[in-house]
């Protein structure tokens, strides 16, 4: 597991996933990456989230939790 907090802007939002509803988003470190959403909870498209708790997947990183990104997290 990687450790810290990423942020990235949100690309797509998959409702049907396989698994269930998740989210692709992009961050300058990492590339992609994707996490886990709820059907009637979720970023749009172009929203700036923290990603934590991410684990490299055999399709790529994934992260456990996310939240939006806040004001605070800019003076980091």
């Amino acid at each position: 597991m990687v450790k810290g907090n990423y942020q990235a802007v949100v690309e797509k939002i998959i409702l049907d996933g396989l698994h269930g509803p998740y989210a692709v988003a992009r961050s300058s470190e990492l590339g992609l990456i994707t996490f886990p959403v709820k059907e009637n909870d979720y970023p749009e498209p172009g929203i700036w989230v923290v990603l934590t708790e991410i684990r490299k997947k055999s399709a790529g990183w994934r992260a456990q939790t996310w939240r939006f990104l806040e004001p605070s997290d800019e003076k980091q």
